[in-house]
């Protein structure tokens, strides 16, 4: 286990119950006393299965977790960790890819004990408090045919998503998860609790829209609630990967009039053994079209139908079903534990050769884990103005996510190299990027996802909001 140096600066410093860093004995006393959740030390039983996150590839080692049980949890820690100096990593559902949801020999904040859900089926609106999963949220709302724009692996946090954008399977009817956000609560540098809306500190509740954790830590989110389900059109259609050029250029221009209902994603991955796969299929490489027609099942089946005849399809699984099954479909494919490493870029349009680039990458897949999504963009996304939230890219065609996994250390840097290259390859293509779906890149790529003139307003934000960068284990827009 790493051990930092003594701390500059601290007073009374001493070792404190197993405590990987020498810290002010006063501070942590004073954090102890108020502290209504549960402080974790590395000497603590509990302490390894709370340090780990979701991508296994991260192996870090915090000094202390503080699970807090609500806000006044969060003040006090976060003033610790100011008066301390030592690092804060915040924790939702610890779904970051580079993993910043956890730290070495620092505090992480972790959120994932609060996870109260409240939903006013009339209003049409739900409060979530910041530990919520997106799975917990959809459970919530679906009894009454509503959800709010999420993502597509049910135990990804809330809170990370949305302050990221929120991209998933109803944002080209309802626009994402930022778009149905009307307030947030969130705790300051300082340790000071603020409304963040359209009427109140409205700079910040455009900053928290995109913008990341730069600015504090939320602990809840109001959302307005829209029409979803209970039951969708929806689900894969395989083809083998011998078609994938053709399938590729007709999925191109059956979505070019796509209404805002249909939202797709391409996927490219080895078949897994699973109940459902014919057996003659595991294993090989094959080409799927994901689909979630959000509106009435008849008009969906219509819509559906030109992708589902097309070619010779080995698998079909596109059939009404609940919208909360859908929601979960990947889950299976994005367990905890696995090895992950991702790159990821959009690109204006499938041209020929991003289709050519696709299909030749593809082919060089190994891990039987690998499954990379391309994301359907459009719709109701690209109707809000860029101008509007800090979230950048509203007017991409596609996002990919490419994406290797591998159960452990074995086959992971070749994988992790295939990613590499193919995101290269597809570089002459690149025009934004979508900042939850970034590794540790660097100040100049995050510079890039935003353009000059919006990084520079979340720079002005951010010495307003955070001017000693307290919150910066994070997609950081430093202040200075």
């Amino acid at each position: 286990m790493p051990v930092a140096a003594a701390l500059a600066g601290t007073r009374a410093e001493e070792y404190l119950g197993g405590m990987a860093v020498a810290v002010d004995s006063a501070a942590f006393s004073e954090l102890e006393s108020g502290f209504t959740g549960e402080l974790v030390r590395p000497a603590d039983a509990s302490f390894e299965r709370l340090r780990k996150v979701w991508n296994g590839s991260i192996d870090r080692h915090p000094a202390l977790i503080a699970r807090c049980s609500g806000a006044d949890d969060i003040a006090a820690a976060t003033r610790f960790a100011r008066r301390t100096g030592l690092p804060v990593a915040v924790r939702g559902g610890g779904h970051s890819f580079p993993g910043l949801s956890v730290c070495d020999d620092g505090i992480v904040i972790d959120l994932a004990p609060m996870k109260g859900i409240t939903v006013d089926p009339e209003a049409r609106t739900v409060r979530v408090q910041a530990g919520a999963l997106l799975g917990e949220l959809d459970r919530a709302t679906q009894p009454f045919g509503l959800a709010v724009p999420s993502g597509i692996v049910t135990h990804t946090g809330v809170a990370g998503l949305t302050l990221g954008g929120g991209i998933g399977w109803v944002m080209r009817k309802y626009g994402l998860s930022i778009d149905q956000l009307s307030s947030v609560d969130l705790i300051t540098a300082d340790g000071e609790r603020l409304l963040a809306s359209e009427a109140e500190n409205a700079d910040l509740f455009w900053g928290v829209r995109g913008g990341g954790g730069n600015f504090g830590i939320v602990t809840a989110f109001d959302f307005r609630l829209c029409e979803v389900g209970p039951t969708v059109v929806a689900g894969p259609i395989f083809w083998p990967i011998e078609q994938s050029p053709q399938v590729l250029r007709f999925y191109r221009d059956w979505i070019a009039d796509a209404p805002d209902e249909l939202m797709t994603i391409v996927m490219h991955r080895k078949a897994p053994p699973l109940p459902f796969v014919p057996p003659e299929l595991h294993g090989t490489l094959i080409v799927g079209v994901v689909c979630c027609y959000t509106g009435p099942i008849e008009e969906g089946e219509r819509v559906m139908r030109p992708i589902k005849d097309f070619g010779s399809p080995v698998l079909d699984l596109c059939v009404p079903k609940p919208f909360l099954d859908h929601q979960a479909m990947f889950d299976p494919s994005f367990p905890h534990g696995r090895w992950y490493y991702f790159r990821s870029c959009d690109v204006a349009e499938l041209t020929d050769e991003v289709i050519d680039i696709t299909v030749e990458h593809t082919r060089r897949i190994e891990s039987p884990l690998t499954s990379f999504p391309i994301w359907q963009m459009g719709g109701a996304v690209a109707r809000v103005g860029e101008g509007e939230t800090a979230f950048s890219g509203r007017g991409v065609g596609h996002t990919f996510n490419i994406n290797a996994a591998t159960e452990g250390a074995e086959g992971f840097d070749v994988e992790r190299e295939w990613v590499r290259d193919f995101w290269s390859a597809l570089k002459p293509f690149h025009t934004s990027v979508y900042m939850n779906f970034l590794m540790e890149e660097g100040e100049e790529r995050i510079r890039q996802a935003y353009g000059a003139e919006k990084y520079d307003q979340l720079k002005a934000l951010k010495r307003k909001y955070d001017p000693g960068n307290l919150f910066r284990l994070n997609q950081n827009i430093p202040p200075d």
